[in-house]
């Protein structure tokens, strides 16, 4: 994909240019620290996989990426992270309120580029999922140090909050392709398996990884309060001791235990439970693929269900 992706640097270049320089300085200091990626490569994937080959393709997958990049602008400042890809964050660098307009910045220039695509389908499946993932970010906010939630309160706030956005971009190839309803429908089911299986991993590598290798803190998501899967399964599983130093760790945002709490979570399984979790929505996104004509792009989108559940970062 590196020809596509290519195109797809020189578009997102091309529209970050701002007559305000420390908007330019910010743009690409988060956009030149990296990332996967995954997002603008599903748009350009489900469009080669259904025959479409027009330069909107590289316009759409710029767009999800600057929309992508925004909530990441203003994720850091709700979780007050100081460590992103490896690098300090936007706000550690740069201060809230400068992230904070910069993401407003990337999120209304992806708007313009939406409306120069001159497709009424494509406005409305990018309309819907800032919104939804809007919604998630509150839900998330307001599930904050709760050791009570649900598991299925849990996993919606992950099908709002980050595979809306892998759901919208792979439903954007099939828009793209004049692809009838019932496959558009299989792309984007394909994307939301895949992003929750994405998010799965990253949940429980907060508790398995290590700083270097992820690119972020290990025990941020504790300190946040966010009682994601490996923490509610460590509870469902522990000892009542364990349960308690759980609970209010999540209550506090405590990381004085982290150690202990990371012992507990492998001890009682929730790890693998986590992570078989994750490969049970590869699983379902491969199986969204079964009736797409054999093709390289198709051959790459059943990789990406391998490769998101097992990484280290």
């Amino acid at each position: 994909m590196e020809a596509d992706m290519s195109r797809v640097d020189a578009v997102i270049r091309d529209r970050l240019a701002s007559r305000v320089a420390l908007i330019d300085q910010i743009s690409h200091y988060i956009i030149g620290a990296g990332g996967k990626r995954i997002r603008p490569r599903l748009v350009l994937l489900f469009s080669q996989a259904l025959g479409f080959e027009g330069p909107a393709r590289h316009e759409l997958a710029a767009i999800v990426e600057f929309i992508h990049t925004a909530t990441l602008l203003h994720d850091d400042v709700v979780d007050e992270s100081s460590l992103r890809r490896g690098n300090a964050t936007a706000n550690a660098v740069f201060g809230n309120a400068a992230s904070v307009l910069v993401g407003d910045f990337l999120y209304s220039r992806a708007f313009q580029m939406m409306v120069s695509v001159d497709r009424m389908r494509v406005l409305q499946v990018l309309a819907d999922a800032t919104n939804v993932i809007a919604e998630g970010e509150v839900l998330q906010l307001m599930n904050m140090h709760d050791p009570d939630l649900a598991v299925d309160e849990y996993l919606r706030v992950i099908r709002f909050k980050t595979a809306k956005l892998f759901e919208a971009s792979a439903r954007l190839g099939a828009v793209l392709a004049d692809a009838p309803a019932e496959v558009e429908e299989r792309c984007a089911d394909y994307g939301r398996s895949l992003g929750t299986a994405f998010q799965l991993v990253d949940d429980l590598l907060d508790y398995e990884g290590d700083a270097r290798s992820l690119g972020k803190n290990i025990g941020d998501d504790l300190r946040e309060g966010k009682p994601t899967l490996p923490l509610l399964l460590a509870m469902e599983r522990g000892t009542p001791e364990e349960r308690q130093v759980i609970r209010g760790a999540i209550e506090h945002g405590e990381v004085a235990r982290l150690a202990d709490i990371v012992a507990i979570v492998r001890r009682t399984g929730a790890l693998d439970a986590t992570r078989d979790a994750a490969e049970a929505e590869a699983a379902s996104a491969r199986a969204c693929l079964a009736d797409l004509p054999p093709s390289t792009a198709r051959a790459a989108l059943l990789e990406l269900c391998v490769r998101a559940v097992n990484r280290s970062s």
